[in-house]
């Protein structure tokens, strides 16, 4: 098969498709690679690196794109490279429909074979390819909301976890997935008073189980959040709902109640974010303040540090990617459910019910639009 990786465009997104290691699997197998000149820059694999392994180094993302019967990227296309996107092309990425109307209708009517990595499910149900993002954000949630409780960037001038004496900064995280997991980890690990909402009690119980009484686990009600956000320092956004736009758990009138100068940092940015008063920001720019309270709500986190986001990514990437290329799209995506519910967009069908939910579209099984196809 041929396939494609284009340098990826979204603003201070630095992440690539495939690593150099990647590449070389992929023309083991027989496959033929076309990468973008400087697609691997962000991650300091040169050209070079990649000629060195078989790949084919093209000038323009359009000659990529015309060349390949598979993209690989990591962010969803912008407005320019859907552009080039045609039918019968398999689009493999993070897409993030649900609350990005302009990117569906345009998927729609490529024809494009559009398979979302965020919707991609292992035999328990959970999220392979989105996990590893989400412990790179989740991570970084507390890192960067610590740099904005400092006085010069406009917070209340808090250390996250105080010195003796002098009390710590109160961490709230709504959601204990994986997000909130590797949140708690990292704000424990700073000494910050962390404190963890959810409505699974299963989650709670595991969140017990690892941090003890590092941690305080809250079963999240309307009153609950309401009486621990208004008196937090740093709030974290971390809820999902697969495929689906995040549920504004946070309303503006919370936010108004905040403590001037706390902070909230919203990971579910990528799905419309959680807190009612969110828009997406770039790392150029990460930072606006609503009612006195800093809102960090970058939507691509994880491509502040490519290296380590890309080289986990391409950890559970590479066997799907391989899978499909071996079998062509058609026979993969029957053969493995997994991968089936990875598919978003088919031949001009909406083919994930939330997505279609969200947006207003006749939703078709991803089974019966294969079977079509």
């Amino acid at each position: 098969m041929r396939i494609g990786v284009p340098k990826e465009t979204k603003t201070d997104e630095f992440r690539v498709g495939l690593v150099p290691e990647s590449v070389r699997e992929l023309t083991e197998m027989g496959h033929d690679i076309a990468v973008e000149t400087n697609a691997g820059i962000g991650i300091s694999a040169s050209d070079d690196d990649y000629r060195k392994v078989g790949a084919t180094v093209l000038d323009t993302a359009q000659e990529v794109f015309e060349h390949a019967e598979m993209i690989v990227k990591v962010k969803e296309p912008l407005a320019p490279e859907r552009a080039w996107l045609r039918e019968n092309q398999i689009l493999f990425t993070y897409l993030h429909l649900a609350p990005d109307p302009e990117q569906t209708r345009d998927l729609v009517n490529s024809g494009a074979v559009c398979i979302a990595y965020e919707t991609v499910t292992d035999d328990s149900g959970a999220l392979p390819i989105l996990a590893p993002m989400s412990k790179v954000a989740g991570r970084m949630a507390v890192q960067e909301g610590a740099w904005c409780l400092e006085r010069p960037h406009g917070g209340t001038g808090m250390l996250l976890g105080g010195v003796p004496g002098v009390e710590p900064a109160k961490v709230v995280i709504i959601g204990g997935g994986v997000v909130g997991t590797h949140a708690t980890h990292i704000a424990v690990g700073m000494g910050a008073d962390v404190w963890v909402l959810d409505r699974n009690v299963q989650v709670l119980d595991n969140h017990w189980v690892q941090f003890g009484r590092s941690t305080n686990g809250v079963y999240s009600t309307r009153s609950m959040l309401e009486k621990h956000i208004v008196d937090a320092d740093l709030v974290i956004g971390a809820v999902l709902i697969p495929g689906a736009t995040a549920p504004k758990l946070v309303s503006k009138e919370m936010i108004r109640q905040m403590r001037p100068n706390s902070v909230v940092v919203d990971v579910a940015i990528d799905q419309g974010g959680c807190f009612e008063t969110s828009r997406a920001t770039t790392h150029s720019e990460p930072t606006y303040r609503v009612h006195d309270v800093t809102h960090y709500c970058v939507a691509n986190m994880p491509g502040a540090v490519p290296k380590t986001s890309t080289y986990a990514l391409n950890n559970v990437v590479l066997p799907f990617c391989a899978n499909i290329a071996n079998l062509g799209y058609k026979k993969a995506l029957q053969q493995d459910s997994n991968l089936r519910a990875g598919l978003n967009v088919c031949h001009g069908k909406v083919t994930y019910r939330e997505v279609a939910e969200s947006l207003g579209y006749d939703y078709v099984s991803a089974e019966t639009a294969l079977t079509a196809a």
